[in-house]
């Protein structure tokens, strides 16, 4: 029987169990307290949101030193349960646990006055170890189970307000996410059956068998990323995703930046990297056609973009979008391109989030749900405009903004392999981005205002008889702090690049470490 503990490091193999109880454990309790219990429920959230933060940023200075956390715990006879922190997965980490905190803090101000806030924020607590599992996944019966736990999780959120569009989205949701579930566990069974090992290696672990089986290594890599496409949003597997917009800000901005769509793109990540191998899958043939598969989201999900009025749907294609930016990173055989894939992972998640968030400020405190309600509305919220202006800039590219590295490394990375196609994708990328931006930006800075909110703010200055009195404030602080935060971070990570630690170094450590080929 395999042991439960690494007896070389007793002590650091119990850090992957203490990140995945720090949100387990509270997110258990929550479910218990009664709808009053305002500040105990809080209090755990939070505590439970910095808790992990801390024993992430712990990790920080073993992994950078090359050292890997690691804990087994027997499940079948000849497959345990393994959770392994190295430098990829830690990058995940960071991410998920640095966004939830301000996620948590958002979902307090944002839930304020809404019924059932304890059954939220248990799932909220649960979905978040689901995806911290997912990061720590080191093996792929682990990382299976920790992807459909995210499923079970994140539907409850998702069906949150009880509305009938909301259980349509449930249904539309979960049959997405169960066939993708059905798609990796036949992959992972029978690449099982061919490999007798599920364990996951920095250049994969088929080689072996690739020369006997090559038809059925080209199946079981379609049925894997069929599995984690759905989650990535890939087309013609991303249907769920803009249905799932009816969820509350809180509920897209996880989905968006921190947990489903990121997982599924991680798990693209793991699939070519750690399960096939960078070179075998590129001798299957299999990364020519994922590219075209991203390449053709890219195009298509900015597209669709372009023509949506309701703002969250808008900027749910663009995650569709901006989401195979990942893929085709890691697609394009060449260190640089997956340099850019990778640490868009992390752009990616922050610039998406203050987006939302923006989203949901305006939708709480004004009643806006479309684009073409948006004249003049940088006037009335400066600052939340302020932060969605910075991270719309960002997803178009324009530097200094952490856009910016990622579409640059990209950009470097194919020109190193010597494939010039996905220039020409991520240039229409960026003019459609901009396409369905900055005409969002023009009408929330230079137009009038106009609309309901408009009027109403008018009958109140009115009543206020010469506009004199106290202003009014821009929204609850609670609501526009996370905002501020994750725009501050958008520009600060693209303007400190180079500075150790920072997400592009980390990458770059990463891609030297596990990913670099001759």
């Amino acid at each position: 029987m395999t042991p439960l503990f690494d007896p070389r490091l007793p002590a650091d193999a119990l850090l992957p169990l203490l990140v995945l109880a720090s949100s387990l454990l509270p997110g258990l309790v929550v479910f218990f307290l009664g709808e009053a219990r305002v500040r105990t429920r809080t209090m755990l959230n939070l505590s439970g949101a910095f808790l992990k933060l801390g024993l992430v940023a712990w990790m920080i200075w073993g992994v950078y030193h090359g050292q890997r956390y690691e804990l087994r715990m027997p499940l079948l006879d000849d497959l345990d349960l393994v959770l392994r922190v190295g430098a990829l997965s830690l990058l995940f980490l960071v991410l998920s646990a640095g966004l939830w905190l301000v996620t948590t803090v958002y979902a307090v101000g944002y839930l304020e006055q809404s019924p059932h806030r304890s059954r939220f924020f248990g799932f909220f607590s649960l979905c978040v170890t689901a995806t911290v599992g997912v990061a720590m996944a080191g093996n792929l019966l682990t990382f299976l189970l920790f992807f459909e736990m995210l499923t079970l999780t994140t539907y409850p959120l998702v069906v949150h307000r009880g509305t009938e569009a909301a259980r349509r989205a449930g249904v539309v949701y979960l049959t997405h996410t169960v066939l993708a579930g059905a798609l990796l566990l036949a992959g992972t069974v029978w690449l099982y059956t061919l490999t007798g090992t599920l364990a996951f290696a920095p250049r994969g672990f088929v080689s072996e068998v690739a020369s006997e089986h090559p038809a059925a290594l080209t199946a079981i890599f379609a049925l894997l990323i069929g599995g984690v496409g759905v989650k990535a949003a890939l087309v013609p597997l991303h249907g769920w995703l803009p249905q799932a917009m009816v969820a509350p800000a809180p509920v897209s901005a996880l989905l968006h930046a921190v947990a489903v769509v990121k997982a599924g793109a991680f798990g693209v990540v793991l699939i070519v990297y750690d399960v096939f191998g960078i070179e075998q899958a590129a001798a299957l043939g299999v990364t020519g056609p994922l590219a075209l598969v991203a390449a053709v989201t890219i195009v298509y999900g900015s597209l669709r973009a372009l023509f949506q009025d309701d703002l969250k749907r808008r900027l749910a294609f663009s995650t569709v979008s901006q989401v195979s930016y990942i893929v085709l990173g890691v697609a394009i055989v060449g260190p640089l391109a997956s340099v850019g894939g990778i640490v868009h992972l992390v752009h990616q998640g922050i610039m998406k989030i203050t987006l939302f968030f923006c989203a949901g400020n305006l939708a709480e405190t004004l009643g806006i749900h479309k684009v073409s309600e948006m004249n003049g509305v940088g006037r009335r919220m400066p600052w939340t405009m302020g932060a969605f202006t910075l991270a719309a800039l960002g997803m178009i590219g324009v530097p200094p903004i952490a856009g910016f590295i990622s579409k640059w490394y990209l950009s470097l990375g194919a020109l190193e392999a010597g494939v010039h196609w996905p220039l020409y994708v991520l240039i229409a990328s960026s003019l459609l981005n901009a396409a369905y931006f900055l005409p969002i930006l023009h009408a929330a800075w230079m137009r009038e205002p106009s609309g309901p909110w408009a009027e109403a703010a008018a009958r109140a200055s009115a009543q206020a008889g010469d506009g004199g009195g106290r202003p009014r404030p821009e929204t609850r602080w609670l609501l526009l702090l996370p905002p501020l935060v994750t725009a501050a971070l958008s520009v600060l990570i693209g303007l400190f690049a180079s500075m150790p630690v920072s997400p592009l170094e980390w990458s770059l450590l990463i891609v030297e470490r596990e990913f670099h080929y001759p």
